[in-house]
């Protein structure tokens, strides 16, 4: 994958690989020891039944979306939801 600015992700809507739209990007977590990213926080839609996400949710009620399920970045952050 290309490199991507992180002040192009602020705002961008999250989706699983299934056209379900999770919710807004809200921060990217990271390991300080090695500075490799971990997780995606977003913050979910309204409606999304607490089901339909593969993903933990944090006291927030925030998805922790692995970075490694990334698939790709343009309109909308996708992600592998199998």
């Amino acid at each position: 994958m290309a490199d991507i600015l992180a002040e192009n992700l602020s705002g961008k809507a999250v989706m699983g690989s299934d056209g379900t739209e999770f919710g807004m990007l809200y921060n990217i977590t990271m390991d300080l020891k090695t500075g490799s990213l971990s997780d995606l926080l977003v913050t979910p839609n309204e409606d999304l039944p607490p089901g339909r996400i593969p993903f933990d949710r944090d006291e927030a009620g925030r998805i922790h979306v692995p970075v490694g399920a990334v698939q790709a970045v343009k309109d909308y952050i996708v992600v592998n939801t199998s």
